[in-house]
């Protein structure tokens, strides 16, 4: 069976220090998982290696089957791999619309000629006006990037990331400094436009994680600790010791309810 995302015994040692130990995972198209685990567990580093900005030490990355060893992080985005930093990344000076044709237009490639890429305007720009309903930010078609809210922004990012044409996502945080009535619709949103694309999330809030995760890996000291449903994941002894704490696993388990 091909995966969509696959990482094989991977590891990565800065000096002499390991990070991230033996790492094995296997994520199913169309799967939402999300990666916690204390800080400085190797989740960032996990991330950094499947985009490509750290080339792994020892162990592979498939994207598809294809192993992503050694390309640089542009080529592996062209392979359908996105990643959305905790920092946006969205054109401030260019219009909700114009950031969102960027992102149709990227995923045309570099093979259009100046008169294929006129022909195609018509369609990036049909795409982008159904990616601008799907992420509710119709009604600010023109207001420029910079002038959004922080959600907004978040969600404007989201829409260049699928208007991009990746078929796996990675998330990095994508609720961090939102408020709860934020976080909720955003969790709603991220779900909707996500649909039938593979998705990896790195986040803090666990509300967030068992609202949007299919799947959760646990990565505690550069190893995965469990990879299984949020309910599995919950009731595993080993993470409510290593992570969770068991106080928090139950009120997690009450308040999921």
């Amino acid at each position: 069976m091909t995966y969509a995302l696959e990482l094989k015994d991977l590891r990565k040692s800065f000096g002499k220090t390991e990070i991230i130990r033996g790492v094995n995972l296997a994520v199913t198209a169309g799967e939402r998982v999300a990666i916690i685990g204390p800080n400085g567990a190797g989740k960032s580093t996990l991330f950094n290696l499947i985009s490509g900005r750290f080339a792994p030490t020892s162990g592979d990355v498939l994207l598809h089957g294809q192993r992503l060893n050694g390309k640089k992080p542009f080529e592996i985005n062209r392979l359908g791999l996105s990643r959305s930093f905790q920092i946006t990344n969205i054109f401030p000076k260019l219009s909700v619309f114009e950031n969102l044709r960027c992102g149709v237009l990227w995923s045309l490639g570099y093979k259009y000629t100046f008169f294929k890429f006129l022909a195609d305007l018509d369609d990036a720009n049909e795409r982008a006006e159904q990616l601008m309903e799907m992420i509710k930010l119709d009604k600010k078609r023109d207001v420029l990037a910079m002038n959004l809210t922080y959600a907004e922004q978040r969600a404007l990012e989201i829409g260049v990331t699928i208007g991009g044409g990746a078929s796996v996502i990675l998330l990095d945080e994508p609720t961090a400094g939102m408020s709860k009535s934020e976080t909720s619709r955003f969790i709603g949103l991220i779900k909707e436009v996500t649909v039938g694309k593979t998705l990896l999330t790195v986040e803090h809030d666990m509300g967030v994680v068992f609202g949007l995760a299919d799947k959760i890996a646990v990565v505690v000291y550069g190893e995965v600790l469990a990879f299984d449903t949020p309910d599995a994941v919950r009731a595993n002894q080993r993470v409510q010791e290593a992570y969770l704490g068991s106080h928090v696993a139950e009120a997690q388990a009450q308040g999921a309810h």
